[in-house]
């Protein structure tokens, strides 16, 4: 067994929901008593009860760039749940959302709670007084990457073109953790022929600065936005890209 294989155990979503004692977790508006039902209707028939969770997921549990100690388990949740054929379900598109299937817009929440346990974010939560390493729902974020990672990446290479941006894009916070760092090989090549080939200026955006942060070259790699994307566009930044990519210019979460 490889050292990625012990640190990264496959992720059984049931067991997370059983194993989870959520009155004794918290997330934005107290006891996370309700979590389990939220997270099970993310694989509802039903498109409204699908679009609800997932609303809920981001407004609750996530809400506001916050981890929460209900955050962890639901994102391991939410992890194993990637390979389910349901997730490949729509959900209703508000005016800020992101192209694509159900998974895609997971793997954005993943992304999105991920950002807010990286280097930048631990960075910025030192400089405002606020030890990341004293806050135990961000220790459990980083606790949990390698797992994480392991359920993400299955979708580098996925046919759905959304779905491989969302992925390679959610792989990028995850390989701060220094267990991961030698998949960051792994992933340049994608940055460059998926993000930085997007029609969505904000993963050319996160392709280009990504790689500058890991020393590559980004030579002839550019931004194609209009100047009145933001007007014009009928796809506009998705909440959670707003929240994840804006940088650390206010006070921290926590």
């Amino acid at each position: 067994m490889t050292l990625d294989q012990e640190l990264a155990e496959p992720i059984d979503p049931a067991e997370v929901l059983a194993a989870t004692h959520w009155g004794a977790v918290e997330h934005a508006y107290g006891p996370a008593d309700n979590v389990p039902e939220m997270l099970i209707g993310l694989l509802s028939a039903d498109q409204h009860v699908r679009s609800r969770a997932l609303d809920d997921l981001h407004h609750m549990v996530h809400h506001q760039n916050t981890l929460y100690t209900a955050t962890a388990p639901a994102a391991l949740y939410v992890a194993g749940i990637l390979g389910d054929e349901r997730t490949l379900w729509p959900v209703d598109k508000g005016p800020h959302g992101f192209p694509g299937p159900m998974r895609a817009e997971l793997l954005g929440w993943i992304d999105s709670v991920a950002n807010d346990a990286d280097d930048e974010a631990a960075e910025c939560s030192r400089r405002f007084g606020f030890p990341p390493e004293d806050y135990p729902p961000f220790i459990e974020i980083c606790r949990i990457r390698p797992q994480l990672f392991r359920a993400v990446s299955a979708f580098l290479h996925e046919s759905d073109s959304y779905v491989r941006a969302a992925a390679v894009s959610t792989c990028i916070p995850l390989l701060d953790d220094p267990r991961l760092l030698h998949h960051r090989v792994t992933l340049i090549p994608l940055l460059r022929e998926v993000l930085a080939a997007s029609e969505l200026w904000q993963y050319q955006e996160r392709a280009i600065e990504a790689l500058a942060s890991w020393g590559e070259d980004t030579a002839g790699l550019q931004i194609r936005r209009e100047r009145f994307a933001f007007c014009d566009s009928e796809v506009k930044p998705a909440a959670w890209v707003g929240e994840q990519w804006g940088g650390c210019d206010t006070d921290p979460p926590f």
